[in-house]
């Protein structure tokens, strides 16, 4: 090793590994191979580069540590232990046990100082470019002016990535922004080990990854340590490297590093044994040994290191004072800002109801287009708002009018006017990073973004949306062109399941509003809930704007929009006797008051109840859900144009549901719905059903 580690130093790296293989042996299972060959470059990181204060995990002014190649979670566990950051050697113990603070993989707000979750290979880079999207609209945000690097605001986003999450797709797609947004604050180290689970890459991954990202436009340096008979841990090259990168303000930083997986375990390095699996007894013994370390024990910290590795906190506590007297310099100068700042943290938000456009007087219109509209009048007063869409803005109306492009002044068009710290995101045609950039910002700091494509690409997106939703991270997605409503493009773009498969996700609130009074206070509600995840679905076809009351139903006028924040509510009240119930959403709300009209005029009592979102109708006390849906009125209809899965504990067994079970088809929506069954008389056909199976 290089000068840049002292001998004790040199100790605590090889404790560091010999800690992973044990954490791992006592567990059974896990992925001790590159814990123990990345075990200088994470100690690097955390004790000479990175800003940190062990004693404040949500410290503003840190660098982002992400470790993308979540699997090897020991890598950064350990460091967290030996820089006394919240862990203790009990907790490597419990690796991978019930309530433990060391899971499998990292888990945002699970253990202090880990980021974000990574899991699922790819995420965690491509969310990488988010926090570094967010680091730089919160410079433009709170600090536009100061020098660069001068600001309290200024932090870099570290990634220690591997084989596996340059494989996945997003990462390529997440790459392509970071280099087209020149995100200089992004550094990412890539272990290239060459090993996965199937062992060498080679029969899989052969290209140039150095290339490759110089094609994307970042900054690429390689740290070779060399073949295995003259392997050499070369920290000081690669702290130089790490030191180039930084000071690369106009590319984002791949340092390619050639390591040996599992080095130095005598016999199980550079397989793909050692990724995935403990090494056993023996392997562990030679380890030990190969290290100058007791064969025999286990989990052995001599004092003298973990007082040497703990001294991170005194360092930190100089860096952490030099910072405080750059917040009290920046807070003393800019008292707006400093309250702006001060709101965002504590999550306060303005009186938002006031702030809602007027939609009175307005006969129909697409929910989307509704949507663009409140959008733009809440963003007057919520500087934090930000987003756009995957190469959609026209058609998911996600702009935010008056305010420039979020991307370098250079990449302007005649239609898009950029500043790099504009406020309107444009993902181009790449869903599946829109998804995990979202997460990255959301997770950074106190903004909330927001992302828009078709309801039918939210596939493409799901595995971050799973993400936002277990982590519980405020996104908003912008999912319009709903059901076969949309037409004419046909059953590839028409979406059947997802509304149901997205429900399906635990955590994440689907909203599909009724009209544009319901869009409205859908969208006040969706940032008001800071605390997880949040998707409407919008019409792409005019649907009707109901006119509405100022408070509950009746039996001639309909509930005010306000009730959408609890997620089901009646809509309009039974005239008489109350006989049926009919559920629906979005654009079938309209349908199911046509129903009501003429089941109505037969003499049956007919409730419509708008369900925008069932995640918070869900969320009502028991007594409200029951004056919605009485338990006594068992003849019930749901109507949503996609499969009823998600309904039918709704209509019980004597219920019925007006449905989509097949993919759609290429035509104008009036007679998709004529066709597939999607009308009034359809409802009032089941309604008659369901009242005659009550009866039985």
């Amino acid at each position: 090793m290089g000068s840049v580690f002292s001998e004790v130093d040199r100790e605590a790296v090889n404790i560091a590994r010999v800690l992973a293989a044990d954490a791992v042996e006592k567990a059974g299972h896990g992925h001790p191979g590159t814990a123990i060959s990345l075990a200088p470059v994470a100690y690097l990181l955390y004790q000479n580069v990175m800003k940190v204060d062990p004693a404040d995990p949500n410290w503003i002014g840190r660098d982002r540590f992400i470790l993308s190649a979540g699997h090897s979670s020991l890598t950064q566990y350990v460091q967290l232990f030996l820089g006394g950051m919240g862990l203790e050697l009990d907790d490597l113990k419990a690796l991978r046990t019930w309530g433990s603070l060391t899971p499998g993989h990292p888990e945002y707000g699970h253990t202090d100082h880990v980021e974000i979750t990574t899991g699922p290979l790819g995420q965690g880079i491509a969310s990488a470019t988010g926090f570094a999207y967010a680091a730089r609209f919160e410079r433009g945000l709170f600090d536009p002016d100061t020098a660069p690097g001068e600001s309290p605001f200024d932090h870099h986003v570290f990634v220690i990535a591997g084989d596996g999450d340059l494989q996945e797709g997003v990462s390529a797609e997440a790459a392509s922004l970071a280099g087209h947004q020149e995100l200089g604050n992004l550094v990412v180290l890539y272990d290239a080990n060459k090993i996965s689970i199937e062992d060498d890459v080679d029969i899989a991954f052969s290209e140039d990854v150095a290339q490759r990202y110089e094609a994307y436009g970042w900054h690429v340096q390689t740290v070779d340590f060399g073949p295995a008979d003259a392997y050499t841990e070369d920290v000081d090259s690669l702290l130089a490297a790490i030191t180039a990168a930084k000071a690369e303000t106009g590319r984002p930083s791949l340092i390619v590093m050639k390591t040996i997986i599992g080095w130095p375990s005598p016999t199980k390095q550079n397989t793909g044994k050692i990724h995935g699996s403990a090494l056993g007894a023996d392997e562990l013994r030679a380890l030990k040994a190969e290290v100058g370390m007791d064969p025999d024990a286990s989990f052995v910290v001599p004092p003298h290191v973990l007082e040497h590795t703990r001294g991170l906190r005194e360092k930190a506590k100089v860096q952490r004072q030099t910072w405080d007297e750059k917040f009290v310099a920046w807070s003393n100068k800019n008292p707006e800002r400093k309250a702006l700042l001060d709101r965002l943290l504590a999550g306060v938000l303005p009186e938002l109801e006031r702030l809602l456009p007027d939609f009175e007087g307005v006969e129909t219109l697409a929910t989307r287009a509704a949507s663009g509209q409140v959008l733009n009048a809440l963003a007057a007063a919520l500087p934090e708002l930000w987003g756009g869409s995957a190469d959609l803005a026209d058609s998911n109306l996600t702009t935010i009018k008056g305010r420039p492009s979020f991307a370098p002044s250079r990449r302007s068009t005649k239609e898009w006017s950029a500043d790099p710290y504009g406020s309107v995101l444009h993902f181009g045609i790449r869903e599946h990073a829109m998804g995990a950039v979202l997460n990255g910002i959301a997770l950074h700091g106190p903004t909330r973004p927001f992302g828009g494509t078709f309801l039918i690409f939210s596939d493409y997106m799901r595995p971050a949306v799973r993400l936002a939703a277990l982590m519980r991270v405020p996104v908003m997605y912008v999912w319009t062109h709903d059901s076969i409503g949309l037409g004419e493009d046909g059953p590839t773009h028409q979406p059947v399941e997802q509304l149901a498969t997205l429900r399906a996700i635990p955590g994440l609130d689907i909203v599909r509003p009724a009209d544009a009074h319901e869009t409205a206070y859908a969208w006040k509600t969706m940032i008001e809930r800071q605390h997880n995840p949040s998707g409407i679905a919008l019409t792409r076809q005019g649907i009707p704007v109901l006119s509405r009351g100022d408070g509950e139903a009746t039996g001639s006028t309909l509930a005010h929009a306000r009730h959408t924040a609890r997620g089901g509510y009646v809509l309009a009240e039974a005239e008489g006797e109350l006989s049926v119930i009919l559920i629906a959403t979005g654009s079938e709300v309209s349908i199911a008051l046509s129903a009501r009209d003429t089941l109505q005029a037969e003499g049956i009592g007919t409730r419509v109840v708008s369900m925008p979102c069932v995640e918070w109708f869900d969320e009502q006390d028991q007594a409200y859900r029951d004056s919605v849906l009485p338990p006594s009125v068992r003849a019930r209809v749901s109507i949503e144009a996609g499969v009823a899965q998600c309904w039918h504990r709704f209509v019980g067994d004597a219920g019925r549901t007006v449905s989509l079970e097949h993919f759609g088809a290429s035509a104008d929506y009036q007679k998709l719905y004529e066709e597939f069954g999607l009308t009034s008389q359809a409802v009032v056909s089941a309604a008659h059903e369901s009242r005659a199976l009550e009866g039985k």
